[in-house]
């Protein structure tokens, strides 16, 4: 696993005054395992990342400061979005310069041999869709096989989680939103 990327997880949960058990109550993940991420021990999904930035009140951008170049007008670079970390997935914030954003688009690519995790549910929706390889969705207790050009937009209240059981990476388009600000 990427030390930085623990390093700012820590670093974050320290600064918001947060115990890991605080946030294992938040998110549903082990202490232990919190305590091996902090320390880089272990590698971690991008949902568990998901999960952790929600947890600690920011967007799963934050531990990827490097994505986060934006031009003056708001247009991304296909150049600029490739960011490799030592996970099971690679991780391109899309966002522009927007404050208060309703959705957050990320490209993302599932190595081959991600393990299927425990799913889970939290406030608002998400839509995936498939670019490249194939990726399996589990919502609601039912298992999905998504392929290229297939798509899911979902309540994310709804116990939901993705992973890649293939030899071949899965790219797909992930767009959260947040609960309504009503």
């Amino acid at each position: 696993m990427d030390s930085d990327l623990g390093n700012l997880i820590k670093r974050l949960r320290k600064e918001k005054k947060m115990t890991l058990k605080e946030v294992s109550e938040k998110t549903g993940l082990s202490i232990s395992f919190l305590s091996q991420v902090e320390r880089s021990l272990c590698s971690i999904t991008l949902l568990s990342l998901r999960k952790i930035s929600e947890a600690l009140g920011v967007s799963p951008s934050y531990f990827f400061p490097d994505t986060i170049q934006i031009d003056k007008d708001m247009i991304r670079r296909a150049t600029d979005r490739q960011v490799e970390h030592k996970t099971s997935f690679t991780y391109s914030d899309l966002s522009g310069n927007v404050s208060n954003p309703l959705f957050v688009p990320i490209l993302v690519t599932l190595l081959p041999g991600d393990k299927k995790g425990t799913p889970f549910s939290h406030e608002g929706q998400e839509f995936i869709y498939v670019i490249e390889g194939t990726m399996t969705i589990i919502f609601d207790d039912v298992e999905y096989d998504l392929f290229p050009g297939d798509s899911i937009h979902i309540e994310s209240t709804k116990p939901h989680n993705w992973f890649n059981k293939t030899d071949k990476p899965a790219n797909f388009l992930f767009i959260s939103a947040a609960a309504s600000r009503d």
